[in-house]
């Protein structure tokens, strides 16, 4: 008898196989169908579309094709705000046309060539498949007949748009094992799969906390550039080394190393933003003229890591009112917040004032200044 992988049985307890099979298809720069009841669509990444895609999709008789695009970029390209307002909007696309789409996604000074209309209930699952593939949030979608579309990957919209908390449910403790560091000796490292799409989670437990106690505790979303090279463009790299330094010191803690590269945007789009940031933009225009919101990360998964550990109580450590929240809102009990201070410099100051400015975090910049360097 064949062995067929469908999400049951020995093939594993969830219907996310499709969706993550689609994943690796986007993220590849190939096409997927997505389905809703007897409507159904192929997606493929604007980032990735050329000019042999757009032939080979005219030659198997696409129609209704259109570039969906998320409500940020579509404000930066000069949509009224009223259209802009709902959570994406599309563009039809007579001809598919590389050099446009090229344009219209990606040119930080371009203008609208056509009419905004409503996204779709198929056209939002798009987007949402390229958020979790971690491309740029603008799809090129199109309608194929069906034995055109017959050797694609398929996944059902409504997966597509379940997938997050599906991943939340399936959060499990994978590998665990002492890892001393330098400054915190006494040190565990546990591996998490799930809660963020196909990427794993890190708890480091710092000394010997008490559980049965408000711990300490810090969601610290992964920084590549700050964290691991020391880059003076955020101050990442300094919050992770004194907490962890901190918790040493005092009665132990419990830092999330959360892989959620740029606020949830992914590497590439980090560095994309970075270049338009070299262009004059700050951090949060930056993101908007790529498509993104303010913050693309969720916290729920790391409640859920918590939870997994033995902590109900905590003493957040943080600076982001929105992981506060966050974790009061999965029914963890905050009992105190404590700010966490990097060193200003020339190059990371401008950042901190949007982060306090126009996403409200707590920086006080006299504190900042008394760590500023010589």
């Amino acid at each position: 008898m064949a062995f067929v992988n469908d999400g049951l049985g020995l093939g594993g307890a969830s219907g996310g196989i499709a969706v993550e099979r689609a994943l690796s298809e986007v993220r590849a720069g190939r096409a997927v169908r997505v389905e809703d009841g007897a409507e159904a669509v192929i997606v493929l990444a604007a980032e990735t579309f050329g000019a042999d895609a757009g032939a080979a999709l005219e030659a198997g008789g696409a129609c209704d094709a259109r570039l969906v695009l998320p409500a940020p970029r579509l404000l930066r390209l000069g949509a009224p705000r009223e259209k802009a307002g709902q959570k994406a909007g599309m563009l039809a696309l007579p001809r598919l046309d590389a050099a446009r789409i090229a344009t219209l996604t990606l040119k930080v000074d371009a203008r609208l060539d056509a009419p905004v209309a409503p996204a779709g209930a198929l056209d939002l699952a798009a987007l949402e498949l390229l958020g979790l593939a971690l491309v740029l949030p603008a799809a090129v979608v199109a309608v194929l007949p069906p034995e055109q579309a017959a050797g694609l990957v398929r996944v059902a919209g409504a997966e597509v748009m379940a997938y997050r908390a599906a991943q939340v449910a399936r959060l499990a403790i994978v590998g665990r094992a002492p890892v001393p560091l330098e400054g915190a000796p006494e040190t565990e490292f546990v591996v998490f799969r799930g809660g963020e799409g196909l990427r794993d989670q890190v708890a480091i437990v710092v000394g010997r906390p008490d559980l049965a106690a408000p711990v300490a505790v810090r969601l610290h979303s992964a920084c590549l550039t700050g964290d691991l090279f020391g880059s003076l463009k955020c101050d990442c790299g300094d919050q992770l080394r004194d907490t962890v330094r901190g918790m040493a010191e005092g009665e132990g803690g419990i830092l999330l190393y959360l892989d959620q590269e740029g606020r949830g945007n992914g590497i590439s789009n980090k560095m994309r933003a970075y270049a338009l940031q070299a262009q004059g933009l700050d951090t949060y225009d930056a993101d908007a003229a790529l498509g993104f919101d303010l913050d693309q990360r969720r916290f729920d998964f790391a409640a859920e890591m918590l939870r997994q550990l033995g902590v109900s109580a905590v003493r957040v450590l943080t600076n982001n009112p929105q992981k506060i929240a966050a974790l009061t809102a999965a029914g963890l009990d905050v009992v105190a917040e404590q700010r966490v201070l990097g060193r200003p410099t020339a190059e990371n100051v401008r950042y901190l004032a949007s982060k306090r400015d126009r996403a409200g975090h707590y920086i006080d910049f006299d504190a900042l200044a008394a760590r500023a360097p010589d």
